[in-house]
């Protein structure tokens, strides 16, 4: 991988790891500060509060400034500092605008990164996609390798590091966004970019957004209250982290080979399948929770490891599948000026709206009936998912969908 992706491929490395790192330890973390489930749901949900406005602000300042690649120096530094907070915080209050505030800041990185790396591999069929995924690839390498070695660093260490691996894992992530080169789109423009509304009310596009919001939801169960299940399950830091890990590598596999096989079905059928994939894997981590009731305090095995293992396997298909599908249609759909603002609209709608249901409902729901009917109901969520997809392909396929800057275009 040459330079400039070179570079690119380090940014997302660093910050997958950061990711890897937070999503599966910090409910941990907050256990041990003696949050309840609903509290650490709660903390857990404001990742995606700041998502609905976050990514948005960040995507509208790049298309304005045509500064992306500065942009990102900002969210990286911003997120460093607050990570810097998190060293001095316990209470319940303090250690929620910390963390607030840590989202608010790294909330930029993604649609500015994909905006400006959907410029440098744009195609006139859209995407690239082998050399995306030989882009992409390096956050799952950068996840994987930070949830196994966090996984086994704070078994032996103790959880009370957890905020102190988290600073220095943001500081990596400054430095990787240091060396980004700038790219072409790094001047201030002169004119206003054009308007997103008139995409947005295109009504596949409104279809997609509700495909993405539905299968995100699901996995909002496994983001937020995966690792708690399986400490409940009886299983230790080290297979939480094992787990994890099972489910980037397939993703690893999917992102380098995707070049391969990714163009076998269109964006929208990659959504389809994702879907049901959902519908199946929540569904099967729901079984293994019942099959494991009586184990007692000893780890699971059996079948429920199985189970387990293989809802992990699905991770190729269900996140690796959806977001590089996900990315191919915000590119058509939000082309040009369009692009920061498309990427942060995917962040948002995808990923903020869905987060905030599933962290605050999904710790009701535990506190009321337990972390099965959790994983049921992201089970239900994967179809509606499926429903959604359909209705926009069908009208894709019916010729009711415009390019963002293109009202006649059809694909």
């Amino acid at each position: 991988m040459k330079s400039p992706l070179a570079a690119y491929g380090a940014l997302s490395g660093t910050y997958f790891a950061a990711v890897g790192l937070f999503n599966p330890y910090a409910p941990l973390w907050f256990q041990s500060l003696g949050f309840s489930t609903l509290l650490i749901g709660a903390i857990a949900s404001l990742q995606s509060w700041t998502r609905i406005f976050a990514p948005y602000a960040w995507g509208w300042l790049g298309d304005h400034r045509g500064r992306r690649v500065g942009l990102i120096r900002l969210a990286c530094a911003g997120a460093l500092l607050s990570a810097l907070g998190l060293l001095g915080v316990r209470e319940a209050v303090p250690v929620a605008i910390v963390t607030a505030l840590l989202f608010l800041a790294n909330g930029g990185v993604v649609p500015l990164y994909e905006a400006t790396l959907a410029q440098l591999l744009n195609t006139a069929t859209g995407v690239d996609p082998q050399r995306y995924g030989r882009v992409r690839v390096w956050g799952s390498v950068g996840f994987i390798a930070s949830v196994t070695a966090f996984g086994a660093l704070l078994e032996r260490v103790g959880i009370a590091a957890f905020p102190a691996f988290v600073a220095g894992v943001n500081g990596l992530l400054l430095l990787a966004a240091l060396r980004l080169p700038a790219t072409q789109d790094e001047v201030r423009h002169s004119e206003p970019p054009p308007p997103v509304l008139g995409v947005l009310r295109q009504p596949a596009v409104a279809w997609f957004f509700g495909s993405v919001f539905f299968t995100v939801l699901a996995h909002t169960s496994l983001y937020a209250f995966f690792s708690l299940y399986l400490v409940q399950l009886g299983y230790g830091k080290t297979a939480v982290g094992a787990l994890w890990a099972v489910s980037v590598a397939v993703e690893i596999v999917f992102f380098w080979f995707q070049g391969r096989w990714f163009h076998r079905l269109s964006p929208h059928g990659w959504l389809k399948l994702v879907a049901v994939v959902t519908a199946l894997r929540f569904a099967a981590v729901a079984v293994a929770g019942w099959g494991a009731a009586g184990a007692g305090a000893a780890a699971p095995g059996g079948l429920a490891l199985v189970l387990l293992v293989l809802s992990q396997l699905s991770h190729a298909v269900t996140f690796a599948g959806h977001h590089s599908a996900c990315i191919q249609l915000v590119q058509r759909y939000f082309p040009g000026r369009l692009r920061g603002r498309g990427q942060a609209l995917y962040t948002t709608l995808g990923y903020g709206l869905s987060g905030v249901l599933g962290g605050v409902g999904g710790g009701l729901l535990v506190e009321a009936s337990g972390f099965t009917a959790l994983f049921v109901a992201a089970s239900l969520a994967g179809l509606l998912a499926w429903g959604c997809a359909s209705k926009a392909a069908s009208l894709t396929a019916a010729g009711s969908i415009a390019n963002g800057a293109s009202p006649g275009h059809r694909f």
